[in-house]
């Protein structure tokens, strides 16, 4: 599989007034072409700031980002990000964000008519793809939280990324919607042969999603256990109920809890309730 993304030995260090802080140490990681990864880990394990410095819209401290052999300096037109806020402009419609990218300078540069006329068909493409087309010219604020993310997912796939960038795309959404989502966006991966690199805290997410899931450990931030999704390409919602399925949430859910630090102690908890109920009594 050709490399599409090259990570080596990445490093970011944000500076405050009190102290540095190690956002990620010594990153190494190679992403295949049409390749879906996903991120999880505990808060504060880098994922969402090694996502933003492939975009180019955090620099690193020390390493490198490389993105078909060319070292990532800064955003591009071969990626793009989809985040959890829908980041719509509220004054334009549905069809209208969705053609936001083609006012940009980056992406008129050198188009020919014709150009354009195809890529206003690919808007109305990916408006019935989406499900959007009864919506084409309703604004942000008529559209459910779930309409609203497939709008902006839409608008990063107009100018034809080859990478897909997605930063908890779908945590503020109910279960499910997030369904439905999960469904929408492998057809758009197996349709659009897009590489994607997918941010979450649901590992039940990562694993239904990814074909590789990354799990990232803090303090400092590092990839600590990459694992082989057992899964075929075509899935479905029942495959959550798998042996296989189950036995790696609980193998990834626990390593998350060993490299955070986080545990449940259930003698504890019991403990403190009894002290709780006794000074009730008092």
């Amino acid at each position: 599989m050709d490399n599409k993304i090259q990570i080596n030995s990445a490093g970011k260090i944000f500076t405050t007034d009190k102290q540095d802080v190690v956002a990620l140490q010594d990153v190494n990681l190679s992403v295949g072409a049409n390749e879906f990864i996903t991120f999880v880990g505990a808060s504060g394990c880098g994922k969402s700031t090694l996502l933003r410095c492939i975009g180019g819209l955090e620099t690193l401290s020390s390493g490198e980002i490389t993105v078909n052999g060319r070292a990532v300096q800064g955003p591009g037109v071969d990626r793009a990000m989809v985040f959890q806020n829908y980041s719509l402009y509220p004054w334009l419609s549905v069809v209208d964000n969705i053609k936001f990218s083609r006012r940009l300078k980056v992406n008129r540069e050198g188009a020919t008519s014709a150009e354009v006329e195809v890529a206003s068909g690919r808007a109305d493409a990916l408006l019935s793809l989406m499900g959007l087309a009864h919506a084409a010219k309703a604004y942000p604020n008529q559209l459910s939280g779930g309409m609203q993310q497939r709008v902006a997912i839409a608008r990063a796939l107009l100018p034809k990324p080859e990478i897909l960038l997605m930063d908890e795309p779908f945590g503020a959404l109910d279960a499910q919607t997030r369904e439905v989502m999960h469904d929408l966006i492998l057809h758009l991966f197996n349709l659009e042969k897009t590489t994607i690199v997918f941010v979450t805290h649901d590992v039940e997410e990562a694993i239904y999603l990814g074909q590789r899931i990354v799990l990232m450990a803090p303090r400092p931030g590092r990839i600590d256990t990459i694992y082989e999704v057992p899964l075929p390409d075509k899935r479905n919602q029942e495959m959550k109920l798998s042996p296989e399925f189950i036995a790696l949430k609980k193998e990834i859910l626990t390593r998350i809890r060993e490299t955070s630090g986080m545990h449940t102690d259930t003698d504890l908890l019991e403990q403190m309730t009894r002290q709780a109920e006794g000074s009730e009594a008092v």
